[in-house]
């Protein structure tokens, strides 16, 4: 199947142009970018000139930042094309249920994908906690802005999330591993006179989970997370890809343990989901950060320059 990738940028250079490259499923047919441009694909840069020439393209994978992101998804919508979000799905859940809307009613496949949630741990870490009692857990988040945003000065403009764009990451993983969902209690978020969203986090919701997320880690990244039951105590590290119980590492072992790799698997997602004329629309992990944002308590820190 033939599908555009619009927004050539750092995601879609290192994630999305090698996953496409290597699947069974996909051809990269077009490119939609305002600059970028990938060798030997035809190039537009304008969505609607690039969906009136290429009817045939059955299908458009959306990797430009969240704000001017519904609009160019409404249009491939409206054109009849399945539509594929990078993560968060929207600049706010409003837009993203007016998405889900539109691609019912246009009889359209719309997926809203969460990479995290395909790395080799996930799917084990899910069936140990299953009909599990938490009793508390805790993430760390922590990574270099200066490192993975190079540039990138709309993370910390209105829209940008700041420091939930990688933290939404981690939601991601643990709405998706819990049991039974839980809700945000407390926040603070450390936002720099600067800058318009948080550099830093610090949640607490029910069941003993708490979360750091902090976008000035220098030296090593983490992003870890434990969860502990009565039973054991589920450890997943390196954004997901390993998994440790009880002191013992398992990565690889379980039913259901990953092998593809994160964006690849997320393609061969979205292939199956077209197939079957489904959609796959998940908004808990974004529910969080809107939580967040309206619930955190906000302290002011001096201005931060990279």
């Amino acid at each position: 199947m033939k599908i555009v990738l619009v927004g050539i940028g750092k995601i879609a250079r290192d994630q999305h142009v090698p996953a496409i490259a290597n699947s069974a499923d996909w051809n990269l047919a077009a490119t939609v970018s305002r600059t970028g441009t990938v060798d030997d694909v035809p190039a537009y840069t304008n969505i609607d000139t690039m969906l009136a020439e290429n009817p045939e393209i059955r299908a458009v994978s959306l990797c430009l930042p969240p704000v001017p992101r519904f609009a160019y998804a409404k249009a491939a919508l409206l054109a009849g094309r399945h539509v594929m979000l990078e993560k968060p799905p929207g600049a706010t859940l409003a837009e993203v249920h007016a998405l889900a809307a539109l691609a019912q009613t246009q009889g359209s496949t719309l997926f809203t994908t969460w990479h995290s949630r395909m790395a080799q741990g996930v799917a084990q870490a899910k069936a140990l906690l299953a009909g599990k009692s938490v009793i508390k857990g805790h993430i760390t988040w922590k990574e270099d802005v200066r490192r993975w945003h190079p540039g990138q000065d709309w993370v910390f403009a209105a829209g940008g999330m700041g420091v939930f764009d990688p933290g939404i990451n981690a939601l991601s993983i643990l709405t998706e591993i819990l049991p039974a969902p839980v809700h945000l209690q407390d926040a603070r978020l450390d936002v720099p006179e600067n800058c318009q969203t948080p550099i830093a986090a610090q949640l607490t919701f029910s069941n003993g989970i708490t979360a750091d997320f902090d976008w000035r880690q220098e030296g090593p990244q983490n992003w870890d997370m434990w969860i502990e039951t009565a039973e054991n105590r589920v450890e997943l590290s390196e954004g997901g890809s390993k998994i440790n119980v009880d002191g013992r590492d398992i990565t690889g072992e379980a039913a259901g343990a990953s092998l593809l790799g994160e964006y690849p698997a997320l393609y061969a997602h979205m292939a199956d989901l077209v197939r079957t004329g489904t959609s796959d629309i998940d908004l808990s992990p974004m529910v969080h950060v809107a939580d967040a944002m309206t619930l955190g308590k906000r302290v002011s820190l001096p201005a931060f320059h990279r």
